[in-house]
């Protein structure tokens, strides 16, 4: 079985500081990531910045700084991002890299030696912020201003020499492509979108701009820069040094397992970046998963609206770990979102601090004044014990299933009544009524610690910081957290010493209205 997985981000356009949809995108991918690393896969998590165009240009001149040196700053707190939000990624690329240059150049003259580029004139409707075409049918006028029906961006009337991709060339072939791959696009209601587009008509594509010079230039034609999507979809190949597809991460880790994107940049991942890949001859990605946005009241988040949030703000109220496992929990993956303050400090005082943290420090507390503060030793499963501890070993095949089909909230679903039950179990046994039958109290206890070493595993993917912290009460760390080890029943070493540890996640006091 291929046991490589290969995961992407968005990579982000550094014009403004991060925001919270920007914090989603990476949380998201890190859950799949850290749960493939558990699952004894081999995993390449990538992400990064897209740092060409006329936006950038535009930007980098209204801040008084040469593209480079705005790209420089701004692409650093993107890095510093993956740091604060506590990422696995195990590449970060830039388009500002002569790797990548060297790649998309290479894409380029692919394409132009398969006669997929041609050069002729653009006339058309442009947004600057999306760095995107639009047709007449997807423009309005509001206010006297023509913007984009999809994103709300001004647009305005571009006429210059081009070249152009023959992606007309491609829509049947498209077409044929998601007919025999049915899982390439998710949601499925994205999937149905993307279609409904392709086969409404695919124009040829213009992928190269002369009034502007920040960009990689046209092999042989400097005149025209790379068009900012070509450029940036190649990243995924780029950080996989390609084209030399004989390197070990090329061969490892190609086609990518999933690419993981906001929805709004379906159309570039789904359509355009599958068709350039066809006409080069290149294997495609297996997915393109295109999730929901994190709204602010009701509207997208855009430096244009002011409407950003920040993530760091809330990490710096609430810690890191709530926020990862609110994003996870609350947000039904696919659809949109928002953060709320009120369901975020639900989620910490009744999920985290109540259901996982108090079950952690009473059954400590028991079994350190019990059980002489060690794992007991002296045990014997009765049918309530095997019943709760079995229900892993029964889940396992379909808890991966689910997360291969990218079914978060079945996965928290499973946690949150496992913990559920976890804190039925503890109670409906009454250990501290068993002082007279150590056997039992023993298994209890046994029980309990095991089923708090499991949920602290499945854990892992969603709040790293605090399952790890919860391990230190078996004196387990990172290396010893493996998905297959929650079917065994019998996995922590009896007679060890139990050791205490801190409140995991502190309550918040909720302000009366």
């Amino acid at each position: 079985m291929d046991k490589n997985f290969y995961i992407t981000t968005p990579i982000y356009y550094p014009s403004g500081k991060p925001h919270m949809g920007h914090a989603y995108s990476s949380i998201i991918a890190d859950f799949f990531a850290r749960f493939k690393l558990i699952d004894d896969y081999n995993v390449h998590f990538l992400t990064g910045t897209d740092e060409h165009g006329l936006k950038i240009q535009r930007s980098a001149e209204k801040a008084g700084q040469k593209p480079k040196e705005f790209c420089d700053q701004i692409s650093q707190t993107f890095k510093d991002l993956s740091k604060t939000l506590n990422l696995s990624n195990t590449d970060f690329i830039r388009t500002t890299e002569d790797r990548h240059k060297k790649t998309v150049q290479h894409l380029w003259s692919l394409l132009e030696k398969n006669d997929d580029i041609y050069l002729s004139n653009y006339s058309g409707w442009y947004s600057v912020s999306d760095e995107a075409f639009y047709n007449d049918d997807e423009i309005e006028e509001i206010e006297g201003k023509k913007i984009a029906k999809s994103s709300k961006s001004t647009v305005e009337w571009i006429e210059e020499e081009s070249y152009f991709f023959r992606l007309s060339k491609w829509q049947k072939p498209l077409l044929e492509f998601y007919k025999n791959n049915p899982d390439f696009i998710l949601p499925e209601s994205r999937k149905n979108e993307v279609i409904s587009f392709v086969k409404s008509g695919l124009k040829d594509l213009s992928v190269s701009r002369k009034t502007f010079t920040w960009g990689i230039p046209v092999p042989n034609n400097d005149k025209h820069i790379i068009y900012v999507w070509l450029d940036a979809l190649t990243n995924y190949l780029s950080a996989l040094n390609y084209p030399d597809t004989n390197n070990e991460l090329f061969k490892k880790f190609w086609p990518a397992t999933i690419h993981l994107i906001g929805k709004d940049i379906l159309r570039f991942h789904a359509v355009y970046w599958p068709a350039f890949l066809l006409a080069a001859k290149i294997e495609l990605p297996k997915k393109v998963y295109g999730h929901g946005w994190i709204l602010s009241g009701e509207e997208k988040m855009s430096k244009s609206k002011g409407n950003i949030l920040d993530p760091l703000k809330i990490i710096k109220e609430y810690g890191l770990d709530p926020l990862r496992y609110y994003l996870v929990k609350e947000v039904s993956f696919g659809n949109d979102g928002n953060i709320s303050q009120d369901r975020l400090e639900d989620c910490i005082n009744s999920d985290l601090a109540n259901n996982y943290g108090n079950l952690c420090q009473r059954v400590i507390a028991f079994a350190i004044k019990n059980c002489d503060g060690k794992i007991p030793a002296k045990i014997h499963f009765q049918s309530d014990d095997l019943k709760i501890l079995n229900k892993f070993q029964e889940n396992l095949d379909t808890i991966r299933s689910k997360i291969d089909e990218q079914n978060i909230n079945f996965y928290i679903d499973f946690i949150v009544n496992s913990l559920f039950e976890a804190n039925k179990y503890f109670n409906d046994q009454e250990p501290w009524k068993k002082k007279d039958n150590l056997i039992r109290l023993n298994t209890i206890v046994y029980t309990a610690l095991e089923i708090v070493r499991k949920i602290s595993f499945l854990l892992y993917p969603i709040i790293p910081e605090t399952s790890l912290k919860a391990l230190k009460i078996f004196n387990l760390s990172e290396k010893d957290i493996k998905l297959k080890t929650i079917s065994n029943n019998e996995f922590i070493i009896k007679g060890n010493m139990i050791n205490k540890i801190d409140i995991l996640i502190k309550k918040i006091e909720k302000k009366d209205d």
